[in-house]
């Protein structure tokens, strides 16, 4: 998979503020491209820069092979996290002008928002002004004109901010539908469950640098601590077996669910250790009710590469 565009060595400062030092990154063509950092990281110069809204003191970003330049603005869809509607345009005449802007002659214009509006189930907001829109049905017209003009690369900065869950879902399923209809998706956000669902791969930047980057089940790999949830029918010898098990295992409390009297234990092999071995031992001490790995999720890897960076 090639990439679609690629940041090298990115320095963006302001004063004597260093926003971005020497951050690079590679979005691969149709993937969606996770964008994480705590708040003030430089997520958000990086995305101006790339939008050209502003430019890089160093280093120069690629878009599909090419170096940015400013025609490049209608190859690219972004949803910023700070709206930008005029308030007191209606709806489709608002559409109409932004949608022209990024090169769509009128009646293309009209079409494709006839087509996401109906999708939308929208129509009748054509002759509202935004003003008199809620936050979320704001946020719907905001989301269309950021994908309509069919932009190779679409970033969505905090897309599901101001909607209700079941917004937030359809919003996400058109998001994964993009990209499989070929857009590649740079998406931002400090909800890491969102991360879970929609990203293959993610970068994480913190204090200006990036810290991590690659494919995200890759980097679930390297953050595995090998230890494993599981759950034992002992016939009733619980406080025994327990101790056993904690004179060869580094054995601490665990929140699993069990059914009846089960002994649940966290266990935390030892490097050398496989899990066939804990299985193997495991048998012998009574029933295996529950045995799984403890996978860490985006949001455990967000805060113990940020506090390893500390």
């Amino acid at each position: 998979m090639s990439d679609l565009l690629v940041a090298e060595n990115i320095v963006k400062s302001y004063g004597d503020y260093t926003a971005l030092n020497k951050v690079s990154i590679a979005v691969p063509r149709g993937s969606i491209f996770g964008l994480l950092g705590p708040n003030g990281a430089g997520k958000t110069t990086l995305i101006r820069i790339i939008n050209q809204i502003t430019l890089p003191d160093h280093g120069k970003i690629y878009l599909d092979g090419e170096e940015l330049k400013p025609d490049h603005v209608q190859q690219i869809g972004y949803l910023p996290e700070e709206r930008g509607l005029y308030k007191s345009m209606k709806v489709g005449e608002q559409a109409l002008y932004l949608a022209q802007l990024k090169g769509l002659s009128k009646s293309d214009a009209k079409k494709r928002l006839k087509y996401w509006f109906e999708k939308f189930e929208i129509g009748d907001w054509w002759n509202k002004k935004v003003q008199e829109l809620s936050k979320g049905m704001a946020q719907k017209i905001q989301f269309i004109v950021t994908v309509m003009h069919q932009p190779k690369l679409l970033i969505f900065d905090e897309p599901f901010s101001g909607f209700d869950p079941i917004n937030a879902n359809l919003i996400k399923d058109e998001i994964l539908q993009l990209r499989d209809e070929g857009a590649t998706v740079i998406f931002s956000t400090h909800r890491m469950e969102s991360v879970e669902e929609l990203c293959e791969y993610i970068a994480l930047i913190d204090k200006s640098n990036k810290i991590l980057d690659g494919k995200l089940s890759d980097i679930k790999r390297d953050f595995r601590t090998n230890t494993f949830d599981i759950a034992l029918d002992t016939n009733n010898r619980n406080i025994d077996v327990k101790a056993e098990i904690s004179s060869k295992f580094q054995v601490s409390e665990t929140t699993i669910n069990t059914l009846g009297n089960d002994l649940a234990l966290k266990i935390k092999l030892e490097e050398g250790t496989s899990s066939n071995d804990l299985l193997n031992y495991l048998s012998t001490k009574g029933k295996i009710a529950h045995f799984a790995e403890q996978i860490p999720n985006a949001n455990d890897i967000f805060i113990k590469a940020v506090n390893q960076n500390k």
